[in-house]
């Protein structure tokens, strides 16, 4: 998978999980180290694992693993995927760390707080059910 694909699906994985600011870095000019940090933040400790593990459980069943993972504290966590570095912070940690500034030359494209596909079939169903409610509201 490309690394620009595989950015956008772990930063998709962590909207799953109700993450938080969620921002894809790209590196590409600046380092060799990696293509993409995506960084997001959690409210609390059992957020933070809960968005590691769907990435994880997300990105398994295209047959991708972690090249690393690895838990700083209760309050980050880090998943290598080499091309592309997932940071879950907890949302005080986040601003200790600061790595948009600390990569500050980096573009940085910043996600809805809800993924697309969620968002358009919370449309289609208003939209249904804003159709029955007019059809049996309105007289024969």
């Amino acid at each position: 998978m490309k690394s620009t694909l595989l950015a956008k699906k772990i930063a998709s994985l962590t909207l799953t999980k109700k993450a938080n600011d969620v921002v894809i870095m790209d590196l590409r000019k600046i380092t060799p180290m990696t293509d993409f940090f995506v960084i997001c933040s959690a409210d609390s400790d059992v957020q933070i694992r809960a968005i590691a593990d769907a990435v994880e459980e997300g990105l398994e069943v295209k047959g991708l693993t972690p090249w690393h993972r690895e838990a700083g504290s209760v309050n980050w966590i880090l998943l290598d995927y080499v091309d592309v570095v997932l940071h879950v912070f907890h949302k005080t940690t986040r601003s200790f760390y600061n790595l948009e500034r600390l990569w500050g030359d980096a573009d940085i494209a910043r996600l809805a707080d809800r993924p697309a596909s969620k968002r358009q079939r919370t449309t289609r169903k208003t939209r249904a059910k804003r159709k029955v409610a007019s059809s049996t509201s309105s007289p024969p």
